[in-house]
């Protein structure tokens, strides 16, 4: 590996390490760039290429990742959506929906015994939303509903 590969890979870890710290703060693509001193499209180009989506997907998928921990708490659906950064209840609802399988409000309302018996760093490798493709993905089942599934089994 080359020493500016590596240099790039540092940046990138940054990048994501930033997103994590502070994805209920207001964050966009050209920001979370700059912050790494790399132009915004070398930036989400690099970015997809080493972690397989875009950053902007990545920093959703922490959002909902956050959100069903917040729910599963009890929270409303909108009082979540803004403390984890969205400002769009509308979207975050179909972002949700695209990535959990179900709605927010069906996700809130459903039973979630399994995380509850599992250690929280266990739980949130289970529940962590993840993209798939669309032919892959029989009518709306999800990789979250699937663990659930096995977990309480």
């Amino acid at each position: 590996m080359t020493p500016e590969r590596r240099q790039e890979l540092v940046l990138l870890r940054r990048a994501r390490d930033l997103i994590d710290r502070r994805y209920a703060q207001p964050l966009d693509v050209p920001a979370i760039a700059a912050a790494v001193h790399l132009s915004t499209a070398h930036f989400s180009r690099r970015f997809r290429a080493v972690y397989g989506e875009t950053p902007y997907q990545y920093l959703m998928t922490r959002r909902i990742e956050r959100a069903c921990a917040l729910l599963r708490g009890g929270l409303s659906v909108t009082e979540a959506c803004m403390r984890v950064g969205c400002t769009s209840l509308g979207s975050f609802s179909s972002r949700f929906t695209e990535l959990v399988g179900t709605t927010p409000s069906a996700y809130r309302a459903a039973e979630h015994p399994a995380e509850a018996l599992m250690p929280d760093c266990t739980a949130r490798a289970v529940t962590r939303p993840a993209r798939q493709p669309r032919a892959a993905s029989p009518a709306g089942t999800s990789r979250i509903r699937e663990a659930t599934a096995t977990a309480a089994a």
